[in-house]
């Protein structure tokens, strides 16, 4: 085959229906609309239930969705115990540990369970039981 020879594939390419170009066309007249009705007078707007009260306005409208709010992955302190003794803790390695499978928008450690091991953990938040429990088992809470 030669550039020459190219050719679109056949039924690729449909012609657009005119409508509303005479009557021998087959879409005249009407154009396709049918007899009066308010298809064929004009378009109704989205979510147009002829009249009849909307969904959306049917529905309760309740509470407030913070388009800003962020997620964090929690992890409690007792899962931590499966590290060594002196290691850091990072969000990398608690996501390559299986601990935690999304990230979002960081790592919050709670206070749940008790800590045996020294451990650097770091973290974007922490709460204020996880940073003393941390600390009392000798370890270090960084945040990120």
């Amino acid at each position: 085959m030669k550039l020459n020879e190219l050719q679109v594939a056949e039924g690729s390419r449909n012609v657009r229906n005119r409508v509303g170009r005479g009557e021998s066309s087959g879409n005249g007249k009407t154009a396709g609309r049918g007899q009066k009705g308010q298809k064929a007078r004009g378009k109704t707007r989205l979510g147009f239930e002829g009249g009849q009260m909307p969904l959306f306005r049917r529905m309760p409208k309740r509470g407030f969705t913070n388009i800003n709010r962020k997620e964090y992955a929690v992890v409690n302190l007792d899962v931590l115990n499966r590290f060594d003794n002196g290691t850091e803790v990072s969000p990398a390695l608690l996501v390559e540990a299986g601990i935690v499978k999304n990230e979002l928008n960081g790592v919050k450690i709670l206070a749940n369970g008790q800590l045996e091991k020294s451990l650097t953990v770091k973290a974007n938040k922490f709460s204020a039981a996880a940073t003393a429990a941390i600390e009392a088992a000798g370890g270090k809470a960084e945040v990120i």
